[in-house]
């Protein structure tokens, strides 16, 4: 046998010192929210601290990606409260909210029948203004296709049918 094929042992490994497991670092977990029942934006407190603003004094700018009917993602972007178009950061129990009720609804959400979960991403606004896409996802799954399939017929269908006839 040849010295190259053999992997030969040292003395720390066959002790139990050297055996311990090196610790994994968890990986963060991502700032969420929902949709109520009521039209609210919804943000848990665990979020507004994970995000790192003053839920005390905030406002700001609502709006969506311009052009597109229906909604997929809300952009909050902080402003003051003598603006025109800015929302106020409402506190509840446990939790803060936005309600936009009227701006959901025409935006395709139905938040009274599905409820709706959101995750929250950081991204500059204007190179210096820090902002937060919301971008939704709903819990109801999609619904099956029941349109006429499309494409090449399958090969174990047309043996089937020859084997008939």
């Amino acid at each position: 046998m040849k010295a190259k094929q053999i992997r030969f042992f040292s003395q720390n490994e066959n002790s139990e010192t050297k055996q311990s497991k090196t610790k994994t670092e968890a990986k963060p977990t991502p700032a969420t929210g929902y949709i109520s029942t009521a039209g609210k934006v919804v943000f848990p407190n665990k979020t507004i601290d994970q995000l790192g603003f003053d839920p005390q004094d905030s406002w700001f700018k609502v709006g969506t990606q311009e052009g597109k009917r229906k909604i997929k993602s809300l952009f909050l972007v902080p402003g003051t409260s003598g603006q025109e178009e800015v929302f106020e950061l409402e506190k509840a129990a446990k939790s803060y909210s936005i309600s936009l009720p009227y701006i959901l609804q025409k935006g395709g959400i139905d938040y009274s029948n599905t409820k709706h979960t959101f995750t929250v991403k950081p991204f500059d606004y204007d190179g210096n203004v820090q902002g937060f896409e919301l971008k939704l996802a709903s819990d109801t799954p999609k619904a099956a296709y029941t349109g006429k399939p499309r494409g090449r017929k399958r090969a174990a269908a047309t043996a089937e049918q020859n084997t008939v006839t």
